[in-house]
């Protein structure tokens, strides 16, 4: 695999371009961070893994031979999940970097994979509409939610982890009660489906959502009372990423762009191929530290943004 490190700034700019790293034969899908190292995705079968501050690619590298369409790393460090476009569940123990468990119980696509650490539990959704909930530490199926909502793009935890939200292709927003999993809100956000969701990282009581319709969208869930809705982007909104020091929001679109919100849906920034971002689709954001994010596109990039306080 070859890589690329390159740096840019702009005096006017909140966002500088930190790092840039490249080797997936196919488009990557989705990223996840643990201990300053990025773990990638790809449609070309393999999950990699970078030191992005150095840009370069060490020596951890699975092959699933299928597209990898989500990851997870439990908070523990131990084990790394992953679901394929054939709907196969692997988990893999990082230290020896061994298959432990291959699940199949879903019987499409997974394109989520989440933890709730708070509950000892993880989920993983597809395309069929069906949540699964899995035991951290024995990896055992607690509960299966057939939820007939069609393509199940993105799931989020609210930070004290007593809800889970699910955005539907039908066009619903679904919370969840994480106790007992009873529905507790329930509201239409998006014609022709939601593709992103995420709970503001500090008031619970906040949801954003964005959709195949290209518009990002602020909830009040519990009453589904819309508080701001704006036109993002151009086409569908991948993923949305809330970041809680600087009271950013990010979305990442189908668009080849990342914009960078207020938390009340002001927009500040863009980021495009013109200002070093991407050339194609970009499918997931993940948080790498306080100030900084990690993009990944069908352009086969990652790349690391900082994003700066505005006030400072």
């Amino acid at each position: 695999m070859t890589t690329l490190s390159k740096m840019t700034t702009k005096s006017d700019s909140i966002v500088q371009k930190i790092s840039e790293c490249s080797g997936h034969a196919s488009g990557i899908y989705t990223a996840v961070v643990f201990k300053e190292k990025v773990f990638s995705a790809s449609a070309d079968g393999f999950v990699a893994r970078w030191n992005i501050q150095l840009g370069t690619q060490d020596k951890f590298a699975i092959n699933i031979a299928k597209p990898v369409y989500s990851l997870m790393v439990l908070h523990t460090g131990d084990f790394l999940m992953a679901g394929t476009n054939a709907g196969d569940l692997y988990v893999f123990d990082l230290e020896n970097r061994s298959e432990i468990k291959h699940f199949v119980q879903h019987e499409s696509a997974i394109f989520n994979v989440i933890e709730n650490e708070q509950k000892n539990v993880f989920y993983s959704a597809d395309a069929d509409g069906n949540v699964a909930v899995w035991d951290s530490t024995t990896f055992e199926l607690k509960l299966f939610l057939p939820l007939g909502c069609g393509k199940i793009r993105r799931m989020s935890v609210s930070a004290d982890g007593s809800f889970l939200a699910i955005g539907g292709q039908d066009g619903f927003v679904r919370v969840f009660d994480t106790e007992y999993y009873n529905e507790v809100s329930l509201f239409y956000a998006h014609q022709d489906g939601v593709s992103a969701v995420t709970f503001h990282p500090e008031n619970r009581e906040i949801l954003y959502s964005g959709g195949k319709d290209a518009i990002l969208r602020k909830w009040e869930w519990r009453s589904g009372i819309m508080k701001k809705e704006i036109p993002a982007h151009n086409f569908v909104v991948y993923d949305i990423l809330a970041l809680p020091t600087s009271k950013y929001i990010v979305s990442a679109s189908r668009d080849k762009s990342i914009k960078i919100w207020t938390e009340d849906l002001i927009f500040l920034e863009r980021i495009d191929q013109r200002s070093g971002g991407h050339r194609h689709s970009v499918n997931s954001l993940v948080k790498y530290s306080e100030n900084q994010i990690v993009s990944v596109s069908d352009d086969k990039r990652i790349i690391t943004w900082s994003i700066l306080d505005k006030e400072n």
